[in-house]
This record gives structure tokens, sequence and C-alpha cells, in this order.
């Protein structure tokens, strides 16, 4: 799993935020480390350093328009305690499913379906084997309790696009560990349909 120092990473959106506001050039501190820095869109730093907006959005939407079952499942994932990562083994078959909070709809709730975590000794590689719409990526470490996601989005049985293919197919989020055997991703401002999206994992 790569390593990025959570510092240098906030510094990196701080600069970001700067040059989307027009004040200034974007530049990479010499500070930074792990690759990650180079491999980020532009596109999917600006996602992540409006993750908490959109979250917030996205929640406030859900709870305001989303059947209280839904509700209720939804807060389950985003508000458990976020545990460390340390010594914990994503690898294996997990199921797995998306909810979709804000957006077109107030709240969505799918199904179940068949994800895998692999270790081809570059970092953990995650794989969404079933359901209509699938993700393919990697996990780079931001902080103990929290891992960056960068993916590649599908439909179906499409071949997965590399990441930085484009703001279609591209995917970014955060990962957290909620308990002994769970854990989700919350992907920000989606290239479609909702304003929050969170695929929970349980084995």
């Amino acid at each position: 799993m790569k390593r990025l120092n959570g510092k240098s990473f906030a510094m990196r959106l701080t600069i970001l935020s700067a040059f989307l506001l027009g004040q200034l050039a974007f530049a990479a501190p010499a500070s930074a480390t792990g690759e990650i820095v180079d491999i980020m869109t532009m596109h999917d730093q600006a996602r992540l350093l409006n993750y908490t907006a959109a979250r917030e959005e996205a929640v406030a939407q859900a709870r305001r328009g989303g059947a209280p079952k839904d509700i209720e499942s939804m807060e389950k994932a985003l508000f458990a305690p976020r545990l460390s990562f340390d010594g914990f083994d994503l690898t294996g078959n997990w199921q797995c499913r998306t909810t979709k909070a804000g957006g077109i709809s107030d709240l969505v709730v799918y199904s179940w379906f068949r994800c895998r975590v692999t270790d081809d000794g570059s970092g953990w590689f995650l794989q969404k084997l079933t359901g209509s719409q699938r993700t393919t990526g990697r996990f780079f470490t931001y902080s103990d309790s929290q891992l960056t996601y960068l993916g590649s989005g599908t439909v179906n049985d499409d071949r997965p696009l590399p990441y930085g293919s484009g703001v279609d197919s591209d995917e970014a989020g955060y990962a957290f560990r909620t308990g002994r055997n769970t854990w989700h991703i919350e992907f920000p401002s989606p290239r479609y349909e909702s304003r929050l999206d969170i695929l929970e994992f349980r084995r």
C-alpha cells in the first residue's frame, strides 16, 4: 500500500484550491511524498477538496426525502466510529452495496453484490465483480484511519479504463473502517446521479 503523508496531501489540496480561484499557478511542494500526488487528476483533487460540503449536502437531502429505513442504513455507515486500518487486511471476497445520497433521487440503497480486494505487490486493489455499476481501483494511505481510493467506473462487463482516462470514468473517494469486518468508501460528487455514493463492505 503506497503511503502519502497526510499533511503533504492537505497542502496539495490547499494549493489546488488557490489555483481554482485563479490566485496562483499550481505547483507541487517539494516536501510531497508518494506517487498519488502525480497520479491524481486535478478534477479529482477538486472533488476531494470539496468532500465535506458534498457529504453534508447529500446527507441533508437524504434526510429530507429518504425512506426511514434507508436513512437509518445510510447513517449507520456514515456515522459509525472510524477505526484504524493498522493490522486490518482488506484482501479477500466481500459483499458490497452502493447507497446514493442526494442528486436526482433523495436516497437509494441498492442490494448487496460481490467485490474482491487483492494485493498485487503494489498495494490493495479493488474490483466490484457484480451489479450494473462497477468500480476497479487502488488504495493509498492518507492516514491511520483513512485511505484514498482512485478508480475507474464501468457498466456491467465493460472493460475498465485506466485511471486518468477522463471525467466520465475516473472515480475518487475516501475509505473508512467501521468494524471488525465492515468498511466503506465515500465518493463525493460522482459523475452520475448522486451527490455522494457510499460503497459498503461486509463479510
